[in-house]
């Protein structure tokens, strides 16, 4: 129940929370809402991960960025950085900080000074220099930072004073500030991390995050639930909300369930197939949101018979995505012809589209030296995401039109957690998933899904590293002019649909389905939640 989940725990004293055994409290204390997620958190860090669920749970309840995105716009906003500039030949960049900015005080922490630029160097220092004491823990991966090749683009980041941080880079890069505007740059303590290290305890930066955030971090049991509670020195001003409970619940069907039974306020991604029962229910609202995101079938490229572009085409031409926007997404999906959606401002609209051709598809088998066909998994994503509601659906799908060139598929599956862990270690054949993206640059779908140093973060699920497409993509971030980076992208979609490493499907609306009682919850096109101006009356 939702009042049981916010009172675990806590005394029937409390005046701090929404519990079952206090019906009376007053309305303006009596504030907590639950967030029903489909899984659990990789890591308290957004530094370490790549995942949405993750990401969801974690990055803007708990921290905040240099700089934000505006969500109607794509323009950038001033955050922890109140203002920022740039040197003439485009490879400095200084950024002055927000006075007075507050770090959480939990039961593990309690900060000595408000944020100032040694926040920002550790941030970005554990990064990039391999001799940093936070460098190696938890195995040095930095996936996001690492596939848009943050450790040849950034020479140094240096604390000039203490409110002006100064960024060097060894080349011009148009999608630099949009970087640190993702929710993977959120910025950390440098005082607690310096604590955790004399207590002989640094990987618990990972663990028990800290941060300048809407919400501190109170509790967290796997697989069960997160819970946070209000800020009281956040500078954008409190929260309505006491407490945020993330209640863990990868069963959809539990999840809606929760909903219509009020236990949860908020619901991720309610299934397409579901939409027009809810959206009957006075009680519930459904909000949507065009978004930008792909969901597509990446073939491991080091894996024979992937590594034949015969092979990846003819499974590219077997596949009828008709079907699978139909039985799939509902038709609440545009059909992808490449990694960009249509409302990139770099999307290529007159690249041919690819065709379902089964007969074609024989042909180029037959071609690549496999007449009869061969063996190969699919592995299909456990969980729900707003790119791809049900992977092992379409997994199906597509089992059933691959078997008509006579290629026998298996599905393959595990819980979330290691499912992405085993495709990091490119243990998979081909896999069902996708991607969200963090800000409005183009670079945002290229590098972190298909470069070479994508390929080596693990965050490239085709395995692909082709110095032909990291030339094009590379070329275009030397360049702030639109028309000139826009005609490298066009190239780079080109090459992508001769190359084939992987298989874009689909672009999907995004949904959420929450009670009316709750206010100030909106759908962010370029990803994440926060729960910061959430309201819930009673």
């Amino acid at each position: 129940m939702i009042k049981a989940l916010l009172s675990l725990m806590v005394p029937c004293g409390s005046l701090l929370i929404l519990s079952a055994c206090q019906p009376d409290i007053p309305e303006t204390i009596q504030q907590g809402m639950v967030y029903c997620a489909e899984g659990s958190p990789e890591s308290f860090n957004p530094q370490r991960v790549t995942s949405g669920t993750t990401i969801d749970a974690i990055s803007q309840q708990l921290y905040d960025r240099l700089l934000d995105i505006d969500p109607a716009t794509g323009e950038l906003l001033p955050a922890l950085a109140t203002a920022w500039r740039l040197s003439p030949d485009g490879k400095s960049y200084w950024f002055t900080l927000r006075p007075d900015v507050q770090f959480h005080h939990t039961a593990f922490f309690s900060p000595g000074r408000p944020l100032n630029a040694e926040d920002v160097t550790f941030t970005f220092n554990r990064i990039l220099q391999t001799e940093h004491p936070y460098h190696q823990i938890g195995g040095a991966s930095y996936p996001y930072f690492q596939s848009v090749d943050w450790g040849s683009l950034v020479s140094s980041v240096v604390a000039e004073n203490s409110t002006t941080v100064r960024f060097e880079l060894t080349r011009p890069d148009s999608s630099f500030l949009s970087n640190l505007a993702t929710d993977f740059a959120a910025i950390l303590s440098a005082e607690y991390a310096e604590q955790l290290l004399k207590q002989g305890t640094p990987e618990l930066l990972d663990q028990r995050p800290v941060g300048t955030g809407p919400f501190f971090f109170k509790e967290y049991k796997k697989d069960q639930f997160i819970r946070y509670y209000r800020h009281p020195e956040y500078w954008r001003g409190k929260t309505e909300l006491t407490q945020l409970v993330f209640d863990l619940v990868p069963d959809n069907a539990k999840r809606m369930a929760k909903l219509l039974t009020h236990e949860c306020d908020v619901v991720a991604y309610p299934r397409n197939a579901e939409l027009k029962l809810i959206t009957e229910r006075p009680d519930v609202e459904v909000q949507s949101q065009i978004s930008m995101n792909v969901g597509f079938w990446a073939f491991n490229t080091q894996k024979a018979p992937f590594d034949n572009v015969l092979v990846r085409k003819a499974l590219a031409y077997a596949i009828n995505k008709d079907a699978i926007l139909e039985a799939v997404y509902f038709g609440y999906a545009d059909k992808a012809k490449t990694l960009l959606p249509p409302t990139s401002w770099a999307f290529y609209h007159d690249l041919p589209e690819q065709q379902y051709d089964p007969v074609k598809a024989k042909e180029l088998l037959a071609q690549a030296g496999y007449p009869n066909g061969f063996r190969m998994d699919i592995w299909a994503m456990p969980v729900q995401r707003l790119y791809n509601p049900n992977a092992l659906k379409m997994a199906e799908l597509m089992q059933a039109d691959l078997a008509k060139i006579g290629v026998r598929a298996s599905i393959v599956s595990f819980e979330w957690n290691s499912f992405r862990r085993k495709l990091s270690e490119f243990e998979h054949d081909s896999v069902l998933i996708g991607w969200s993206a963090d800000n409005a640059d183009p670079d945002n779908f290229f590098r972190p899904l298909l470069s070479c140093s994508a390929a080596q973060s693990g965050s490239n699920r085709a395995n692909w590293c082709d110095p032909n497409f990291d030339t094009l993509i590379n070329q275009a971030l030397l360049t702030a002019d639109v028309k000139q980076r826009r005609s490298f992208y066009l190239t780079a979609q080109l090459y992508l649909d001769e190359q084939m490493p992987l298989v874009s499907i689909a672009h999907s609306k995004r949904f959420q389905a929450k009670s009316v009682k709750v206010t100030g919850v909106t759908i962010n096109p370029y990803g994440g939640i926060s729960m910061a101006a959430a309201r819930k009356s009673l």
